[in-house]
């Protein structure tokens, strides 16, 4: 099993017949582009696509990939609604809470509910966005996720079991203690540690909780030190204090830059 990293939460995954891409999102806003993480080349090879919710550094490309794909798509339930008898997806790049999208192959979970697919078992978890503060020069502003704001929309983490490992992605999301006692020794935890400067996420301090938590054998820290805006380090943390304290606790821990693989069957 190869596990490549490309930034943010985007994680490709193969593994026998299956490519799993985990959001395919884009650079945000990043000198005002919205470059695709996934190059494009991997696009056509995707079997099965994993979308933890609907801001634009996680969705912006999912449809696209899509269709280039015909891949599988799974997500949260609340990423869809009814719209005239058509069930549409929130639109990746659309203002505001507006669903347009139709996905074909789709598949929605809810936190705690399990689904079976092409051998897969995954198993949504609790995950929750926290606010996030857009700056631009001297300007900024605090959005908060809520019934009526689009940040953290669809917020799902996913437990995934394949070819005999648990892989747990948790998404962007703050700690929840109580809600993952009941993940368990995964063999590869993917979790955002950046949430230290803008509480967007779990910081290093949290993040580590929550390793003492489930107790993974191999943890891969994400979703830190990501280009956006005019910096390429929003979302700033020290990577290697993070290792040091998930190896005190001892699970092992693995630093991917972007681009970056490690092969499991070498763990």
């Amino acid at each position: 099993m190869k596990i490549q990293f490309y930034g943010y939460n985007a994680f490709l995954i193969e593994s026998g017949d299956k490519k799993i891409a985990i959001d395919p999102g884009a650079l945000f806003f990043y000198w005002f582009r919205f470059t695709t993480l996934f190059p494009k080349s991997e696009w056509s090879g995707i079997t099965h696509l994993f979308i933890t919710h609907g801001d634009p550094d996680h969705y912006w490309y999912a449809d696209r990939v899509a269709k280039a794909s015909n891949a599988s798509v799974i997500c949260n339930k609340t990423m869809l609604r009814d719209i005239n008898g058509k069930a549409l997806m929130l639109g990746p790049r659309d203002k505001g809470l507006a669903f347009t999208t139709e996905f074909n192959n789709l598949h929605t979970l809810s936190v705690n509910e399990t689904i079976e697919i092409d051998g897969m078992s995954i198993t949504g978890i609790k995950a929750t966005h926290g606010e996030l503060i857009l700056k631009l020069g001297p300007f900024s502003k605090t959005v908060k996720p809520s019934p009526e704001e689009r940040v953290g929309w669809g917020a799902i983490g996913f437990q995934v079991n394949l070819n005999g490992k648990k892989l747990v992605n948790l998404g962007d999301t703050l700690l929840h203690d109580k809600e993952w006692q009941t993940v368990t020794e995964p063999d590869v935890l993917m979790i955002p540690i950046g949430g230290k400067a803008i509480h967007n996420t779990m910081d290093i301090e949290e993040a580590v909780q929550a390793v003492r938590i489930m107790h993974p054998k191999l943890v891969i820290p994400c979703h830190y030190n990501c280009p956006a805006f005019f910096t390429k380090k929003y979302n700033p943390a020290d990577d290697q204090v993070f290792k040091r304290e998930v190896e005190k606790i001892g699970a092992k821990c693995t630093i991917l830059n972007m681009g970056d693989s490690i092969d499991l069957s070498d763990e």
